[in-house]
């Protein structure tokens, strides 16, 4: 039998392997105390060599997935029937909320910045997995090359060589897009900043997904907007039935969301529900408001489509930017606004003024090298990788009962822990561990998802990290045991 996955280079294949093994279990033809393929049988099925068979075997047993048997060979770890996904959440109340946390938020982003903390707390992959030293070369290059015109404004909308490289990986996506149509940001917060400024107001109904990504909430809290939760399905995005009853009574001026792996879900909007979803908004001439940031970290076998693509009306503002799939620190993102392009740029060039050059710069270049789609096969492997592991770990570590999101893409995930954990504790008993974590009621104006949290596994699982996730187990367990005494 020849397996059309391993495809890539002789150095992503024992990569591929286990991925091949994974599917096998989540299809059910590998069940927990089965045996796995003996090395030589999957040699020859795979066309790869015993080596690379015998190195994703142990990759797996590292993972939790496999275990050895002396003598006997590898079999499906028991561990793999006992985590438990989110289950669908109850419907919530279905009314526009002021948003208010005081200095959660920024307690958040400071503790963020300790080299001391276990970055459990944070929604990026680690620098570990990302190619510094290539695009610090690059913008080296650049700074040598085009000295004057990094030290110059770059006004909006922006580099034309970085839109024409951003452009082109839509159209790559089925998405007709110019690079006259892309505006370049200070990474995607501002884009989204300037998308909710643009076609809204104060007091005005933003319509968002439950749980929602705290950055989001925020913005409409400072732009005193009203944030509106809509029920969300752990694994297909928003529910759409829910979305049109909240039309049926409410003036809902837009909506926010991610159909492309949303934090902290990561679950995944299907095509037709995309398509459904600009539809429904393109009939109520309501824009859609699309984060889009963590689209290209997908796990399956192609990017999905932006809601982007869909939109023949121009109602689609959609958002992304390179932080979490390239570097952070350079705060490079974008903007397609469709017909609210001319307010967009002005806002931008009113408040934001220019974005780096020389980040533009470097960005473009990088892009055209081609070193950035390369980048791309390796990280998504490697947040697959690490955050099934972490799946796995947390399932190992933390009490019974626990609940733990199936992403299928980016690198965070979303847990629920037994009724009676209080997340907010939970975040401060392991500040004191040196340990961060995100609080569920960060995700929601309603304060809704008080037992959850939000768990960062976009890094090496080393044996700190290991031993930080135990740790935390152990206080979600003294949390639970508490609060039932």
């Amino acid at each position: 039998m020849t397996v059309s996955v391993l495809t890539r280079g002789d150095s992503f294949k024992y990569d591929q392997v286990s991925r091949y093994i994974t599917d096998l279990i989540d299809k059910g033809q590998l069940k927990p105390g089965d045996k796995a393929p003996s090395l030589r049988k999957l040699s020859k099925e795979l066309g790869v060599s015993i080596s690379t068979i015998s190195q994703s075997y142990l990759s797996l047993e590292d993972q939790g997935i496999l275990r050895a048997k002396p003598q006997s060979g590898f079999f499906i770890n028991s561990m793999v029937n006992q985590i438990n996904n989110i289950p669908k959440s109850a419907s919530t109340e279905g009314q526009p909320r002021k948003v208010s946390f005081g200095g959660l938020f920024e307690e958040i982003f400071i503790n963020a910045s300790n080299p001391r903390m276990v970055p459990f707390g944070e929604a990026k992959p680690s620098m570990d997995f990302m190619p510094v030293k290539s695009l610090t070369r690059t913008t080296r290059s650049i700074i040598s090359r085009f000295p004057e015109r990094c030290m110059d404004y770059s006004f909006p909308p922006g580099n034309r060589k970085l839109r024409e490289q951003i452009a082109q990986q839509y159209q790559n996506i089925s998405t007709r897009v110019s690079a006259d149509d892309v505006i370049i940001t200070s990474g995607a917060t501002e884009a989204l900043s300037l998308s909710l400024q643009t076609v809204a107001k104060r007091g005005d109904i933003i319509a968002v997904e439950s749980p929602t990504y705290f950055a989001v909430l925020r913005l409409i809290e400072k732009m005193g907007m009203l944030a509106l939760e809509i029920e969300t399905d752990p694994e297909t995005g928003i529910v759409l039935d829910a979305l049109a009853e909240a039309f049926d009574t409410m003036d809902i001026k837009a909506v926010l969301a991610s159909p492309n792996f949303s934090n902290p879900l990561g679950c995944l909007m299907p095509e037709e529900n995309k398509r459904a979803l600009v539809n429904m908004l393109a009939e109520l001439d309501v824009p859609l408001i699309e984060d889009d940031v963590y689209g290209s970290v997908y796990f399956g076998e192609k990017r999905p489509r932006a809601a982007k693509s869909y939109d023949l009306n121009n109602l689609v503002l959609s958002c992304s930017s390179f932080s979490k799939s390239l570097a952070p620190g350079y705060r490079i993102g974008w903007v397609l606004a469709g017909r609210y392009r001319k307010k967009v740029v002005e806002l931008k060039q009113a408040t934001f003024s220019a974005t780096s050059s020389i980040n533009q710069l470097a960005m473009a270049e990088f892009l055209s090298s081609g070193q950035y789609d390369r980048h791309l096969v390796r990280l998504r492997m490697n947040m697959r990788d690490q955050v099934e592991k972490g799946r796995y770990m947390i399932a190992r570590s933390f009490p019974r009962g626990t609940c733990i999101s199936n992403p299928q893409g980016g690198n965070v995930v979303w847990v629920e822990m037994p009724t009676g954990c209080n997340s907010l504790d939970i975040f401060n008993r392991a500040l004191e561990k040196n340990i961060g974590v995100t609080p569920g009621i960060l995700f929601s104006a309603t304060r809704r998802f008080k037992n959850y949290l939000r768990i960062n596994c976009g890094f090496p699982w080393n044996e700190t990290n290991q031993q930080a996730m135990t740790t935390l187990g152990k206080i979600v367990s003294a949390s639970l045991a508490e609060s039932r005494s």
